[in-house]
């Protein structure tokens, strides 16, 4: 098949493609992230490009204006390369999709210590033994591998003890280059000890895990010594897969279509750059960096793998594994130490995954004595409710529209993005990560602009836009929207806004997750009223405003001395598992005691569903308290 030069402009990147090959796979191999939300169906109509030079093959698309076809601007997702190609890329299209490891990225990095109040035997999952052995004589001629390992368990207590061969075949020639002192990394795998390797010397002190939160639209990379428990730096960069689709369905069918080697490189290279960039910011070699250890969603986990996630999607929904067994991290092409390990946090079920064991883990919510519930607000709204006696999850679809990809001007929380909206009077006021004119919203934004319009009454309880209720309500073009701000105070000219169709996927993505909430306690014969601690996760979720949350119906109404957030609990409770293994045996142990419950087998959930669809509900008794001021307010992003 022939092969074209495509050069994307403004980043001066040079690809070589075959024939019929999108632009928008093109520009994923060229290391460009596109503001893609639909996954390449051409729905979404973000990915616009600039055809420059060169011949273009594809379908019409109803996303571009007759002025946009006539300067020759495309959907990538829809345009297919036929001659060698100079492209540009708008400005709206790139820059949203990731985020550089700079300051706009400390946003996500969740470096604050973990939540559990308990305090567990440190135990890494990968430990340096220092030995210092004697020579052996006629008296004492124990074999050189014996010898060794004899020593380790005594000073591991562990019995069970295995080594490689490449490992073996080292040790007479490292014991007696280093005139018997040694150091012995040892890797845990489930009460079974591995001697990873045989350093020479003393090299104790330099033992590193790298703690990995892997999420649908954000990573966050932690860098811990393992001996003194510190966490030493953290890093955070968007999901690089996201030109595939925003949320896990549609990447599961991408990753059907073309195989999964494509999306698990792209998370693979994120973990790695994060990696690197950790290392070299506390300056620690990444062959000291001994294990890397991973929470995330199932699918997330699937593609870390290299698994096939198809079945995940379809009926009974059953993963390839919700527990897979301690890795070379060198398997999946992980770069650190090269026997380093590669510990995935186990799931619970195919769609609540170790991201959310870890939480429990992390919160205690599995050693409570009253009921708590933690719901982990993202693309994937999961929620858990027990105590010490029993615990049940479930999980809802909420899609990307609280997270700012799902609008037409939404955006990723990083700079340029409105994070909050508030209500001085009747003047609506707004503030902008980093300063400076806006370029979009994010969804803590869109989460409060939902209840300014609310309190406003621009919309009613069906989140209808109302004409003439207010002057930033438009009906123009045969579309209403909400203007937030005109186009000549944005940075690129162009006006926020939300339309109709954004604020009804806002409420049906909180809709989902509150029907979740809803069934679940009804299933357990429960109430609102019989919840003691409500805790708010993820890393989106520790900047929502509650009193814009529990506006619109996204949260329970409940009293703001019950509502606790948690943030990234992902990465506490990962970190948690690093470090200790009777934190790893307790995450084994309350993920076969966790009950998930699959809505999609219940008869009331469209029901429930349906009376989640108002603002901030159906049944007004639920929030008594929706449409007064409320203190202990939070700030958003």
């Amino acid at each position: 098949m022939a092969q074209f030069t495509v050069v994307f402009m403004p980043f001066d990147k040079t690809v070589v493609v075959e024939a019929g090959t999108t632009l928008l796979e093109a520009s994923v191999k060229a290391g460009i992230t596109i503001e893609s939300v639909c996954g390449g169906d051409g729905i979404c109509g973000r990915c616009k490009m600039i055809v420059r030079r060169g011949r273009v093959g594809g379908v019409v698309t109803p996303h571009l204006t007759r002025e946009e076809i006539r300067q020759g601007v495309v959907l990538a997702c829809q345009t297919t390369v036929e001659s060698d190609l100079l492209v540009e890329i708008h400005g709206e299209t790139r820059a949203k999709g990731k985020i550089t490891i700079d300051e706009d990225a400390q946003r996500f990095r969740a470096d604050r210590p973990w939540i559990a109040g308990r305090e567990f035997t440190k135990t890494p999952i990968v430990s340096k033994v220092l030995l210092r052995m004697s020579a052996p004589s006629l008296a004492d001629n124990l074999a050189d591998y014996q010898r060794l390992r004899t020593l380790i368990q005594k000073r591991t207590g562990i019995s069970s003890m295995q080594a490689g061969l490449k490992v073996i075949r080292r040790v007479s020639e490292t014991l007696r280059h280093n005139d018997y002192t040694v150091t012995a990394v040892v890797g845990y795998r489930r009460g079974v000890a591995e001697i990873m390797d045989i350093e020479g010397g003393d090299t104790s002190a330099r033992n590193f895990l790298a703690v990995i939160d892997i999420g649908t639209a954000t990573i966050v990379a932690h860098l811990v010594d393992a001996v003194t428990a510190k966490t030493l730096g953290a890093q955070a960069c968007f999901n690089s897969q996201a030109p595939y689709g925003r949320e896990v369905t549609a990447r599961i069918i991408a990753a059907e279509k073309q195989g999964i080697d494509t999306l698990q490189a792209l998370l693979v290279d994120d973990i790695n750059r994060l990696t690197a960039a950790l290392a070299a910011e506390c300056n620690v070699s990444l062959k000291d960096i001994t294990a890397v250890v991973c929470a995330g969603n199932t699918v997330m986990m699937h593609f870390l793998l290299g698994l096939p996630p198809g079945q995940i999607r379809r009926s009974p929904y059953v993963p390839v594994t919700v527990d897979p067994p301690p890795l070379r991290a060198a398997e999946v092409g992980i770069r650190i130490n090269p026997r380093g390990l590669l510990f995935a946090v186990p799931g619970i079920s195919g769609w609540v995954g170790g991201d959310i064991a870890a939480g429990i883990l992390a919160t205690g919510l599995s050693e409570m004595d009253g009921v708590g519930m933690m719901i982990d607000v993202g693309t994937n709204g999961e929620i858990v409710i027990g105590n010490r006696d029993w615990l049940m999850a479930c999980s809802a679809a909420a899609g990307p529209a609280l997270e700012g990809a799902g609008t037409e001007c939404g955006m990723m929380a990083q700079r340029g993005a409105i994070e909050k909206v508030s209500l001085a009077g009747d003047r609506i006021e707004y503030e902008v990560v980093g300063g400076g004119p806006p370029e979009g919203i994010c969804g803590s934004g869109i989460i409060d602009l939902m209840a300014v319009m609310l309190a406003r009454k621009a919309i009613d309880r069906t989140g209808r836009l109302i004409e003439g209720s207010a002057p930033e309500v438009r009906f123009e073009e045969g579309r209403r929207r909400f203007v937030l701000v005109d186009k000549q105070n944005t940075r690129q000219g162009r006006e926020i806004c939300m339309y109709q169709e954004d604020i009804d996927n806002v409420i049906t993505a909180k809709a989902a997750i509150f029907a979740a909430t809803k069934i679940l306690l009804d299933r357990l014969s429960m109430s609102f009223a019989d919840i003691d601690k409500l805790m708010i996760a993820g890393g989106f979720g520790s900047y929502i405003n509650l009193e814009s949350a529990i506006a619109i119906g996204l949260i329970p109404d409940l009293p703001v001395s019950t509502i606790t957030y948690v943030g990234n609990t992902s990465i506490y409770g990962a970190k948690l598992a690093a470090l200790s293994d009777e934190a790893r045996e307790i995450l084994y142990g309350l993920v076969k005691r966790t009950t998930y419950y699959d809505l999609m087998g219940t008869d009331d959930y469209v029901d429930q569903f349906q009376q989640a669809m108002f603002l901030p509900h159906t049944n007004i008794e639920l929030f008594p308290s929706a449409l007064r001021p409320r203190a202990g307010s939070h700030g958003a992003s």
